[in-house]
């Protein structure tokens, strides 16, 4: 039997078989030159962008946060230190699974609604691998301890510790200094980022803020290698931070002391200023606050309470406070009348009690009740602060004069002081009520202007500036509280009038204190060394002409606004005092006796100022 398959070909299979072997050997040899070629180039041509994003993710670049510069006071006593903190971070690549992780630290430690809305939005910010995201800052004892014990199943979770700003005497410097508080959404989206990196606060408010740039120092940095769960194996190489610079003032904080217990329960400022320097020795501004409570980040209730409180505590009084100055003007429209040549010393005239206009039964009253009788002279005028003397001299200056000399002695312009947000008052003129008010001056704004009320506003510095400008003799300093290397200002601008002239308004002004009718002669007893000074009442609400003021009738927040200003030793001027306390009544008995506390602490603190005496 014949066993030849009639279809089977030999041939056929060979040819078959050898096409399968082209096929598969050149398939195996396209995927290896595929291989290869996606070797090459990746090891060749993209080497170096590989070997970048190899060594980025092996080798970490960390910033190491600055030390804040300190703050101290004119004796070294320190006002602004930094404390060791401990805070609580996140390494979101450590972390295997971030939201149960969140629940279990919330289930631990409290969390505010605040502190997680601020870690989320971090937490979308284009960041460094590996770099922790802040999650609550200032841990308690306890805090560190529970995260401690519980560490184990908190993969992910990062308790560091940093140096967190600290204000060691609260709210006696806390408008001065300011405060720092955390970074919010607003600022880091403005902030260089490379000067802010590592870094969690910046200065908010005061000194804190007006010195930012000296206060923060530079950022330094480490290198180092780390595994592939982050972990540091290594330090390659550092590069240490520079260290914020130190400010010293030349603020008093025993002063200052004294200043804020002198304001206990009363809203208003008090600002002591050095002449020979210019150097504020004390500036309060009271009610005060607890700057500590704004550094880790103040609760949304504490913040709330501070910012509806009708004390307004938040509030500078010092720097932002505009008032009418009333009648402590009154040396500075003397010494204008007399350089101007429009009265002499010898000039007088008689006090019915009020003025009036040429042609006009409106009658501007006088604060004592049928006048200070017939000779008044300018000496009486400023002794007694008699409002009608001063009403008088609308008649022989105009508002222009009283403008020009106001401003020579700063009124209606920032003093320039080393803060920020002073406001400038307003020194009304003929300009500035067109301007303004859209209004024509008149001859009865220029009554009102005459005693320090009308438009007139002033701030507390300004009237300390004034008052070291009239001890100085006319020598106008821009007030500091950080000391130059000079520990000198300079004079920013001399106002030159008579000699004469300066002795006669500083002896009025002395017998404002010392003389048998002065307005302050209740300071006077046991003295032993001249105060210069002049009282200030200041209306806060308009009394009907026909009506009589009766404090103890009228609501306290309708209440006179008492008032002093001052220098001492009358006869070798070393500083010069401002005081306003709101709706306190009578400047000659409410306000005038702290100045004397305060000029008594610093001829204490200060003896050499009674030198010659």
């Amino acid at each position: 039997m014949d066993n030849h398959h009639p279809f089977k070909s030999p041939q056929f299979e060979r040819q078959q078989f050898r096409a399968r072997l082209f096929f598969g050997t050149s398939l195996m040899v396209l995927l290896v030159s595929i291989l290869l070629g996606r070797y090459y180039y990746l090891q060749v041509i993209k080497y170096e962008k590989f070997m970048t994003r190899s060594e980025s993710n092996r080798v970490l670049v960390e910033p190491i946060a600055p030390t804040r510069g300190l703050i101290y006071d004119r004796n070294g006593v320190l006002l602004a230190q930094n404390r060791i903190s401990f805070s609580l971070s996140v390494v979101i690549e450590r972390a295997d699974d971030l939201g149960l992780l969140l629940e279990e630290i919330s289930s631990l430690i409290t969390l505010s609604d605040k502190e997680k809305s601020q870690f989320y939005k971090q937490l979308n910010r284009r960041r460094r691998p590996f770099e922790s995201v802040l999650l609550k800052m200032d841990l308690s004892e306890e805090e560190q301890a529970i995260l401690a014990v519980n560490q184990y199943h908190l993969q992910g979770s990062l308790v560091t510790a940093k140096l967190l700003r600290e204000y060691p005497f609260g709210q006696n410097f806390a408008h001065a200094l300011g405060y720092v508080g955390r970074i919010n959404d607003h600022e880091i989206d403005t902030l260089d980022p490379v000067l802010y990196t590592g870094t969690l606060v910046l200065g908010k408010t005061g000194l804190e803020k007006k010195y930012e740039n000296d206060l923060l120092g530079r950022v330094g940095y480490q290198t180092v290698e780390v595994n592939n769960r982050g972990r540091m194996m290594r330090l390659l190489q550092r590069e240490s931070p520079i260290d914020g610079k130190d400010l010293h003032l030349y603020l008093d904080y025993r002063l200052q002391r004294q200043a804020y217990r002198l304001l206990e329960g009363e809203k208003g400022a008090i600002v002591v200023i050095e002449i020979d320097t210019g150097g504020v020795l004390a500036m309060a501004s009271a009610p005060s606050f607890n700057p500590n409570e704004f550094v880790s980040g103040i609760s949304h209730k504490s913040y709330s309470e501070l910012t509806h409180s009708s004390e307004l505590p938040l509030f500078d009084r010092a720097l932002r406070g505009q008032y009418p100055p009333g009648s402590t003007v009154k040396p500075v429209y003397g010494l204008a009348a007399l350089d101007e040549g429009v009265i002499n010393e010898n000039y007088r005239i008689s006090d019915p009690g009020y003025f009036k206009l040429p042609n006009s039964e409106h009658k501007y009253r006088d604060w004592k009740k049928g006048g200070h009788g017939n000779n008044i002279h300018l000496h009486d005028a400023i002794v007694q602060s008699c409002d009608t003397f001063f009403y008088n001299l609308t008649n022989l200056m105009s508002i222009d004069t009283f403008d020009r000399y106001g401003s020579a002695f700063g009124f209606g312009q920032k003093t320039g002081i080393d803060m920020p947000l002073e406001r400038k008052g307003i020194m009304p003129s003929r300009s500035w009520k067109q301007e303004a008010r859209s209004m024509r001056w008149y001859t009865g704004d220029t009554v009102n202007v005459s005693i320090g009320q009308g438009y007139t506003l002033t701030t507390p510095i300004q009237l300390a500036v004034m008052t070291a400008g009239i001890a100085s003799r006319g020598e106008m300093r821009t007030p500091q509280l950080v000391q130059n290397q000079q520990n000198i200002l300079p004079v920013k601008r001399k106002i030159e009038i008579s000699e004469n002239h300066w002795n006669y308004v500083h002896q009025s002004m002395e017998d404002v204190v010392h003389g048998a009718k002065g307005t302050a002669r209740g300071i006077s007893k046991g003295l032993n060394y001249k105060i210069a000074g002049k009282t200030g009442t200041v209306q806060v609400i308009k009394i009907k002409q026909e009506e009589k003021y009766d404090a103890g009738a009228t609501a306290k927040r309708n209440r006179d606004h008492a008032l002093f200003v001052a220098f001492a030793p009358r006869e070798n001027p070393k500083i010069a005092v401002a005081i306003v306390i709101e709706n306190a009544g009578s400047g000659s008995s409410q306000a005038a006796p702290v100045a004397r506390k305060i000029m008594d602490a610093y001829m204490n603190f200060y003896p050499e100022a009674l030198g010659g005496l």
